[in-house]
């Protein structure tokens, strides 16, 4: 499937309306949407999912609603994230991100406890510039994040300027003029990797939105941080060393960018097979 035919594939499909929508706080874009099954007959994870769009308010949550929905149709208790947009930066984005994270973890309860359990955690699920901001929730203390999954995020944000993705989305992310590298930096997954939690990477070797080069340098650059040493390219890891978890870069060959999260793609497959544990779907 080419790249235009996956982007109409993915926003062709009805939006799915949830089981419930709760506010996380004021204004109508910081709340979850919850897609069941939340009380006992969840079979997976709580999910925080998060969408893409290259931090615009062009861009919503609704384009995800059926992949949350086929996620909680293999039962996983997922809440759907909205978050402000536009104005603002990335600060107050990851801002919104922690506090729904921990809105759904209070929602779920003893249903997102760990198996000896242990506090209740989420696994943070995110798309694109959603990826970006699940990475750098996850690095901030007290977030209740049990690992991330990032498919086809903008992992390096330096990079990402360099090559002025989505026509200079980076810029108006963080604000052009004086200080831009060290806003870019501030905001940026690859110079700030989060400690203690695992992260994998899903992204297609064909996406031509966000090029898998972003998620390869973050894969190197978090087994940088942790042993001094770079390399991380498909299927690989990045080493653990004190205070850093497991980086997995996982490639997916002829895949472009929407098809992971476009319900009944194989990319799809994949990704819930790798929420559910590794059991088959």
């Amino acid at each position: 499937m080419s790249a235009p035919d996956e982007e109409s594939a993915l926003l062709g499909l009805a939006p799915v309306a949830p089981d419930r929508t709760v506010a996380y706080g004021s204004g109508p874009d910081r709340v979850i949407d919850l897609y069941g099954p939340w009380a006992g007959a969840a079979r997976g994870p709580l999910v925080v999912l998060l969408h893409g769009g290259f931090w615009r308010a062009a861009y919503d949550r609704r384009h995800l609603s059926p992949l949350a929905a086929e996620l909680a149709g293999h039962g996983l208790p997922v809440a759907l994230a909205e978050y402000r947009r536009a104005a603002g930066g990335a600060a107050r984005m990851v801002e919104d991100v922690s506090a729904a994270v921990s809105a759904a973890v209070d929602e779920a309860g003893d249903e997102a406890a760990d198996e000896a359990g242990c506090a209740a955690r989420a696994v943070l699920l995110g798309h694109s510039a959603g990826g970006h901001l699940a990475l750098l929730a996850a690095a901030r203390p007290g977030v209740p994040v049990a690992r991330v999954v990032a498919v086809s995020p903008v992992a390096d944000l330096a990079r990402a300027h360099e090559l002025g993705l989505s026509g200079g989305a980076v810029a108006e992310l963080v604000g052009g003029g004086p200080g831009l590298a060290a806003r870019i930096a501030a905001a940026d997954p690859a110079r700030h990797p989060p400690a203690g939690v695992p992260v994998t990477i899903l992204h297609g070797g064909d996406d031509p939105e966000v090029p898998p080069e972003l998620s390869r340098r973050y894969a190197a650059a978090a087994g940088a941080v942790a042993t001094a040493a770079a390399g991380a390219g498909t299927g690989a890891a990045g080493p653990t060393a004190a205070g850093h978890a497991r980086t997995t870069l996982h490639e997916l060959p002829g895949v472009g960018h929407y098809a992971p999260v476009t319900p009944g793609t194989p990319a799809c497959r994949t990704l819930l097979t790798e929420l559910l544990g590794g059991r088959a779907v």
